[in-house]
């Protein structure tokens, strides 16, 4: 592609309409040389369409092509790798793209490059939680989120299911599961997007609802008890690399935990075994040892 139809996309992704005369104006060349560089990006794919009339003109519909990306060989490696990793992650939104998107960048990569990415692929690999395949909710919450609508789902819990409103902060992805935090009335509850089903859109909009990042800098106003937390050596190195226990200060963690959330902390504190030991609060030990003595129940 030469620069001229480079500089001709840019400026169309910046004006949305415009006039033959006026691009050849701008370029410094013919009316019919500019019609040959349209007609050759539309052949190239970019979805350019007429109006006509007075302020008629050509018009880039919504889903626009975008201008290429200039990359040196490093850059455009690293590049493929996050593409790779992206496909490999469940359910991402907008993720019906990827795959398109690997081979579109792969075969528009010199072959010398090419050719060094198949030998890369055979040193590399990512391995992720397969997922459900539920692309579409992430889509859909994640534009909810952006629009600040309310939506209406079916979610599947512990206690059976039904269906509810709320309005999504956004989405986050943790430990192999994308979470949703969402207004429901007046509480901020957390969802897991793997249990919903039946999404809708509806019409009502609250602007008061904050950013993903705004409610994660929040102070978290529901009532809780401070947690101490005592760990072996090999519990430390795990709970470093916990989300939730990260901020641990030689073998000790301490926080404020929300006390709707002991059954959640209780299970997470399951996985690390005897490498953890809750040394208060007295009802997190009670949620602790009733989950050992349900798992125990199960062999007798």
């Amino acid at each position: 592609m030469n620069g001229r139809k480079l500089a001709i996309m840019r400026l169309m992704d910046s004006r949305k309409k415009f006039t033959a005369r006026e691009l050849a104006e701008r370029f410094g060349v013919s009316v019919r040389t500019i019609q040959r560089d349209l007609d050759a990006l539309q052949e190239m794919g970019f979805p350019l369409y007429t109006e006509v009339g007075v302020n008629g003109g050509y018009k880039v519909l919504p889903n626009r092509i975008l201008p290429p990306l200039q990359l040196t060989q490093h850059e455009a490696l690293g590049l493929f790798l996050m593409i790779k990793y992206l496909q490999r992650v469940p359910d991402f939104p907008y993720g019906s793209m990827r795959e398109h998107l690997a081979e579109q960048y792969f075969s528009s990569l010199p072959q010398d490059v090419q050719d060094l990415i198949v030998r890369m692929r055979e040193h590399v690999t990512f391995i992720q939680h397969p997922g459900e395949h539920l692309e579409i909710l992430t889509t859909e919450i994640l534009n909810a989120a952006v629009d600040k609508k309310e939506i209406e789902f079916t979610y599947h819990s512990r206690n059976g299911s039904k269906t509810t409103r709320a309005y999504p902060i956004g989405i986050y992805y943790d430990g192999g599961f994308w979470y949703m935090p969402a207004r429901h009335k007046e509480r901020v509850l957390l969802y897991r997007v793997d249990r919903m089903q039946q999404l809708r859109l509806l019409d009502s909009t609250d602007e008061s609802i904050p950013s993903l990042q705004a409610w994660f800098k929040s102070e978290d106003d529901r009532e809780g008890a401070e947690v101490v937390l005592h760990f072996t050596e090999f519990g430390s190195r795990l709970a470093r690399s916990d989300v939730l226990f990260n901020s641990i200060q030689g073998n000790e963690w301490r926080g404020m935990v929300p006390l709707e959330e002991f059954p959640f902390t209780a299970r997470k504190l399951l996985a690390y075994g005897p490498e953890v030991k809750v040394v208060s609060p007295a009802p997190l030990q009670h949620a602790v040892r009733e989950m050992l003595e349900k798992s125990l129940s199960q062999y007798s």
